[in-house]
């Protein structure tokens, strides 16, 4: 058996249709077995040592802001090395404009690294990821509560189309204004919690 860190990003953790999607998926437990869930605030330190091989890219700075700047989901998965390179099948390509036709970042990712869900690529990662991470929490805990909330709803292809508005300078401000309307109705962060969640997913557009 093998381990893999899962992370749902914070697109994935407060967009509450898509957090649903994402936890019903690993709730089947089709051949892995999902050993804790719990909701986790990392300190910058973590996500620089997590990611230490992007320092020096220019998105590193964003990318510390966007996996630090609010809580998100963090646990750890367990299963035949095969049965872990399907879940990544499954989960899709990084890259939203990359990812496969039917996977779960084509379907739920925004833009760019705005992916939804950090898996752990190989069993070697697997292993030094949930090494790393278990030195800051519990990585066997199943506390998170997720709260379903079914009347919220999925925009995830109109708020492609409009960050890929604001990437292009075309009607940047509306294409703002109007992405962070749908963010609003997706998700039921308010006040200065709310604001951090745009932020860091318009902040990936650069």
């Amino acid at each position: 058996m093998a381990s893999a860190l899962v992370i749902f990003k914070p697109d994935a953790a407060h967009r509450l249709a898509v957090r649903e999607a994402l936890s019903s998926w690993l709730a089947e437990e089709r051949g892995w077995k999902l050993s804790g869930l719990t909701w986790y605030q990392p300190p910058k330190e973590l996500i620089g040592s997590h990611y230490d091989f992007l320092q020096g890219r220019p998105f590193f700075p964003w990318l510390v802001d966007f996996m630090t700047a609010l809580p998100v989901l963090v646990g750890r998965v367990q299963a035949e090395p095969a049965e872990l390179e399907n879940m990544r099948y499954e989960l899709g390509e990084t890259r939203i404009h990359e990812s496969r036709p039917g996977s779960l970042r084509e379907r739920y990712g925004i833009w760019g690294g705005v992916n939804c869900m950090h898996l752990s690529d190989s069993p070697e990662s697997g292993e030094k990821e949930t090494q790393l991470w278990g030195r800051y929490l519990d990585l066997t805990r199943g506390d998170a509560q997720l709260g379903a909330d079914g009347a919220r709803p999925d925009h995830t292809f109109h708020l492609r189309s409009l960050f890929n508005q604001v990437a292009a300078n075309v009607h940047g401000d509306l294409a703002g204004q109007e992405a962070t309307r749908l963010l609003r109705e997706e998700t039921d962060l308010t006040g200065d919690r709310f604001d951090a969640l745009c932020r860091v997913l318009l902040g990936a557009i650069g």
